[in-house]
This record gives C-alpha cells, sequence and structure tokens, in this order.
C-alpha cells in the first residue's frame, strides 16, 4: 500500500510546475513564494520587474482568499488529524491532500491572464553585435602625486648659476685653481642680548686683474674693489664698504650691524659680492661667497677664508629712491616729494657719494621746467624730504611726464650719472606706469612708492621723453 502524499510536497511541486518566478529566499521557481513562507498574505516578486505586483495578480490574490474561506468553512471542515496506531495517515487524510492539489490547481488557472506569459530574460547592458565578446577592464594607468611630479625636475637644471652646480662638492682650493677670482676673510657673530647680526668684512686676496667691458678703462693693471653685504632674499637693506683704490689684496676691516631675530637670522643666506669699481664705466662684479647662517654657529661666531665663484649678476645695481605724486584738480598742481633713496652707486672713491636729484617736467615732447634737490655729501643713502610743485592743468595732465635722474655731485667737472626713471606718458617701466595710475585715481591724496634707478640707455630705449632731457 503505497504512502499518502504529503501534503507540502504536493503544494511545493505543483508552485514549481505551474509557476514562472524566481523566489527570493531559496533561489526557486516559485509562483507566490509558497516555497519560504507559511502564508499567502505577502508576495516578493524578484527580478527585472516593476516594484509593483500588477493588477491582475493582486484581483486574483484577493478571490482566491475568498474562495479559500468559502471552502474552509462549508466544503471542508477543520477536523483534528489523528493518525492510525502504526503511525501512518488514514484513508480521510489522503483524500483530504488530494482534494486540496485539485483546488490550487484549478485556482491558479483560472488566475492566469488571458494572454500567454513572456519570459523576460535579465537586459544586458553593452554594444550589439553578431558575436559576443567579453569586455575586459581597462588597464589603470599610474596616477602622479605632486611629490612625484616635481621629482623629475633637477633645480640645477634652472637654477641662474647652472654652470656652478658643481661649487657646493668642490673644496676651496679646488674652487681657487677653477676660477681663479681670489679669496674673501670675513667673519659673524650674533649678539643675543641686543638681537642683532654682526658681519665683519677683514680682507680679500689674489683678486683677478679688472675687466674692461666698453674699453672706456684707463687702468687695466689695477682694480678699485669694495664688497656689497646682504641677507637673502632681502636684497634692498644691503651694505657696502668703502672702495680700496688701485690694488688686489684690498684691506677693509669694517663692521656692519643688521637688526633681526635669531630665528630669522638662521633662515637666511649671507651673500658677500666683491665688486670693481670704475669711475668711467659700470661697476664690474668680481666674484661672490654664499654662506647658510643654518650652518653656521652664530652664537659662538668664526672668521672664514672664502673662494669666490662666477656670480651671474654681472652688473651693479643702481640703487633704489622713493617718491611721493599728489595732483590737486581745483588748483592744477602737481606736487612732488623727493623722500629718500638708498644703496645708490659709489661714483667717488675716496668718499662714496654726493648724490642730488634732478626733476625735470615733460609736456608731450617738450621740456617745460627743470628743479633739483640740493646734494648731500659722502653718502651712498640720502635723506633729503624735499618737496616741489609744478603747474599741470587738467586737460594737460595725461600727456605730461616726468623724468627723475639721480647725480652724483662733482666740483672738478661734470656732474656723474647715477640713475634715472621716468613716470607719466612716456613711463620707463611697468612700476612707474602703476605709480602715475594709482595717483590719477587718487587725487588729493599723496601716493608713495619706491623706484629701482634703471641705467641712460635703458631709459632712452623706452621713453621718449628720456631723450628730450640732459
Amino acid at each position: 500500500m503505497l504512502e499518502p502524499l504529503n501534503e507540502g510536497l504536493l503544494s511545493r511541486i505543483s508552485d514549481v510546475l505551474l509557476c514562472g518566478w524566481t523566489c527570493q529566499h531559496c533561489c526557486q521557481r516559485c509562483y507566490e513564494s509558497s516555497c519560504c513562507q507559511s502564508s499567502e498574505d505577502e508576495v516578493e516578486i524578484l527580478g527585472p520587474f516593476p516594484a509593483q505586483t500588477p493588477p491582475w495578480l493582486m484581483a486574483s490574490r484577493s478571490n482566491d482568499k475568498d474562495g479559500d474561506s468559502v471552502h474552509t468553512a462549508s466544503d471542508v471542515p477543520l477536523t483534528p488529524r489523528t493518525n492510525s496506531p502504526d503511525g501512518r495517515r488514514s484513508s480521510s487524510d489522503t483524500s483530504k491532500s488530494t482534494y486540496s492539489l485539485t483546488r490550487r490547481i484549478s485556482s491558479l488557472d483560472s488566475r492566469r491572464p488571458s494572454s500567454p506569459l513572456i519570459d523576460i530574460k535579465p537586459v544586458e547592458f553593452g554594444i550589439l553585435s553578431a558575436k559576443k565578446e567579453p569586455i575586459q577592464p581597462s588597464v589603470l594607468r599610474r596616477t602622479y602625486t605632486p611629490d612625484d611630479y616635481f621629482r623629475k625636475f633637477e633645480p640645477r637644471l634652472y637654477s641662474l648659476d647652472s654652470n656652478l652646480d658643481d661649487v657646493d662638492s668642490l673644496t676651496d682650493e679646488e674652487i681657487m685653481s677653477k676660477y681663479q677670482l681670489g679669496m674673501l676673510h670675513f667673519s659673524t657673530q650674533y649678539d643675543l642680548l641686543h638681537n642683532h647680526l654682526t658681519v665683519r668684512v677683514i680682507e680679500a686676496r689674489d683678486l683677478p686683474p679688472p675687466i674692461s667691458h666698453d674699453g672706456s678703462r684707463q687702468d687695466m693693471a689695477h682694480s678699485n674693489p669694495y664688497v656689497k653685504i646682504c641677507l637673502l632674499p632681502d636684497q634692498k637693506n644691503s651694505k657696502q664698504t668703502g672702495v680700496k683704490r688701485k690694488t688686489q689684496k684690498p684691506v677693509f676691516e669694517e663692521r656692519y650691524t643688521f637688526e633681526i631675530p635669531f630665528l630669522e637670522a638662521q633662515r637666511r643666506t649671507l651673500l658677500l659680492t666683491v665688486v670693481d669699481f670704475d669711475k668711467f664705466s659700470r661697476h664690474c662684479v668680481i666674484g661672490k661667497v654664499a654662506v647658510p647662517l643654518c650652518e653656521v654657529d652664530l652664537v659662538k661666531g668664526g672668521h672664514w677664508w672664502k673662494a669666490l665663484i662666477p656670480s651671474s649678476q654681472n652688473e651693479v645695481e643702481l640703487g633704489e629712491l622713493l617718491l611721493s605724486l599728489n595732483y590737486l584738480p581745483s588748483a592744477g598742481r602737481l606736487n612732488v616729494d623727493i623722500i629718500r633713496a638708498k644703496q645708490l652707486l659709489q661714483t667717488d672713491v675716496s668718499q662714496g657719494s654726493d648724490p642730488f636729484v634732478k626733476i625735470q617736467l615733460v609736456h608731450g615732447l617738450k621740456l617745460v621746467k627743470t628743479k633739483k634737490t640740493s646734494f648731500l655729501r659722502g653718502t651712498i643713502d640720502p635723506f633729503y624730504n624735499e618737496s616741489f610743485s609744478f603747474k599741470v592743468p587738467q586737460e594737460e595732465l595725461e600727456n605730461a611726464s616726468l623724468v627723475f635722474t639721480v647725480f652724483g655731485h662733482n666740483m672738478k667737472s661734470s656732474n656723474d650719472f647715477i640713475g634715472r626713471i621716468v613716470i607719466g606718458q612716456y613711463s620707463s617701466g611697468p612700476s612707474e606706469s602703476n605709480h602715475w595710475r594709482r595717483m590719477l585715481n587718487t587725487h588729493r591724496t599723496a601716493v608713495e612708492q619706491w623706484h629701482s634707478l634703471r641705467s641712460r640707455a635703458e631709459c632712452d630705449r623706452v621713453s621718449p621723453a628720456s631723450l628730450e632731457v640732459t
């Protein structure tokens, strides 16, 4: 005698045979997910279908529940299940199971839509082609971080002294034999009590013969050396020794003080530049010595003999001039204040310079007015604080130019030219143009600005107003 079929097993077989859906829990194809759920109240559909349950399925589910309740109440009354003494189901249980299977099959057939079901396969995104080709992931290229990027650069190729890239690896004797520019003796000492650094320039030896760039130098056997001292990166606040006449072994014995905090001094680099003075030509740089102060015991101090190395700066700066401009439209007056100058080119071997400033007003290409300051004896850092006023109508202001020329006073011959700038319509550079534009935009307000002096040839080349003055 065959054993009665289990009701749960028959129910699962019927679901698997008749449905086209996939169960979320057991990954079997099941119509109502009844394979894993004990009740038919909740149905969860997976696959490439809308999240909401189709209307026809919702309607069939409600009808099915109503039918089940009717049959349960009338046709198939619930009776307690009784087993035979040998543990097998009775014939009444078998008939109930058969009836349940028949009822479920008929209800499933009735709830199916009239239109045939379409088996929709999962959508594959890709390029349509006759032959499917597997898409291989692209190989990821290495991304360079900023550190990797800048590590490719070689700073020595971009330095101003690219031909001196091996100087740091040479000794003073090797540098001396290679360049033959001489040696410089100096010392440093930091005063913690007063917070200043003292630099002592002692002497130099074995300096090379002078070089004439334009053939105007008279004495080609002896140099007139002096030393300029600054703490990089600040080159504006520099110091300068006196000029030693006609010697290749100058003795300076001069001290200079820099007011600077100790921690800041350790971040600076001491730059000593040896320059050859020439009254009738431009000054020529002989060589330089650069000492990072972080490598020096500043408190203890010390003396050094250092070999000079070539400098990329062959010409010496001419100095700087501090000016103030102010225009009064109602009065038609252009006011000029000559405040001070610093680090002017030395024009006298024995006593520095006797500098003064000449101010010339040029309207268009015509010289209109000339004025000048008093001269100060024996200094390259003069303080003037002198004011001058020029009558310039407002309609003529845009065609006006001011030419500032610094001379060294000379009693015996003509004055020595030091440097020049032009401000106004024919400005000699961007800095001068910016100062003039700021003055025009702020009437009745004084505008101050430092200007680096330029050579006569440079001003004549870029400013027609410079050609109209002497």
